[in-house]
């Protein structure tokens, strides 16, 4: 189950730094925990974009100019989703970095049909190592059309897919066939511009932070049904609790497959005229920085 949810922005002009995926995995895990159903505390299997909108780049970061602004969450669970938006209405105001938010409705996407080869584009920068504590590994990078990029990825899915619980030991036999084929045209042709897919992040795990390589880059992934929806509501690779690895169909127009959430506000008439400037966007959204690749 996905859902978009959308704020209104009061400061326009407002920025975040280019890289927050942080601030947004704070400011969640804040209201999980405020909401006090320790249930939900350490429920891992739900995933994030970055904050989506029309934006402007600056020394400072990403600076927000549309009237609203979209985050897409995203988790198997409709009780977890419920039990987070309903939190997040709680809070009439917000304060993401230097943006002062307002929550004001919600959208369910329509679920697609997924196959068992489909192109993604990542919303949210993809990570392939799990850090640990004062060790660089988390930042090496990894050339995308290689085999050690894919059978990362297809370690890390089976393990999560085996610690959920929600799959036979059949299934997880069955799973076996796994491949992520990067799209090397998009990828050589960034190279061409001196533009970079792969990039240094900052995660706080436990109250110690970590740098890690995320890459934003399509690519098409061939794996069992079961596999590609696991992927698409809970993410794909490390730390997708915290916002990395969530993914998008390629070549998919999201504004035609959404319908009211009951979390909507009644009497709100949203910007529809600005209804482009928060979706996420269908390429690398990224901006540039100062990482190596």
């Amino acid at each position: 189950m996905r859902i978009r949810l959308i704020f209104s922005l009061k400061n326009k002009g407002a920025y975040l730094p280019f890289h927050h995926q942080y601030i947004l995995a704070q400011f969640l895990k804040g209201l999980i925990v405020k909401g006090g159903n320790e249930t939900f505390f350490n429920y891992n299997y739900f995933n994030f974009s970055g904050l989506k909108g029309q934006t402007k780049v600056s020394r400072s970061g990403l600076h927000y100019y549309s009237s609203l602004v979209t985050l897409v969450l995203s988790a198997p669970d409709q009780e977890f989703l419920d039990y987070l938006l309903e939190q997040v209405f709680k809070t009439p105001k917000i304060e993401l970095g230097n943006l002062i938010l307002s929550p004001e409705y919600t959208e369910k996407e329509t679920e697609p049909e997924l196959e068992t080869a489909n192109k993604f584009v990542c919303i949210s920068p993809l990570v392939l190592l799990m850090p640990t504590f004062d060790d660089e590994s988390g930042k090496r990078f990894i050339n995308p059309d290689t085999d050690e990029f894919s059978d990362l990825l297809y370690e890390s899915t089976l393990t999560r897919m085996e610690k959920s619980g929600w799959y036979s030991q059949e299934q997880m036999e069955s799973f076996y066939k796994f491949q992520v084929v990067p799209d090397m045209n998009y990828v050589n042709k960034l190279r061409e511009q001196q533009k970079k897919f792969a990039r240094i992040y900052s995660v706080y795990d436990m109250d110690v932070k970590y740098e890690v390589r995320g890459y934003t880059l399509p690519f098409t992934l061939y794996a069992a049904e079961e596999v590609q929806d696991f992927v698409f509501k809970c993410g794909l690779g490390a730390f997708t609790h915290k916002g990395f690895g969530m993914l998008d169909l390629a070549n998919n127009m999201p504004s035609q497959r959404t319908e009211p959430y009951k979390f909507k506000r009644e009497g709100f008439v949203p910007y529809r005229q600005h209804i482009n400037e928060n979706l996420p966007k269908r390429e690398d959204g990224d901006v540039p920085d100062s990482s190596e690749e």
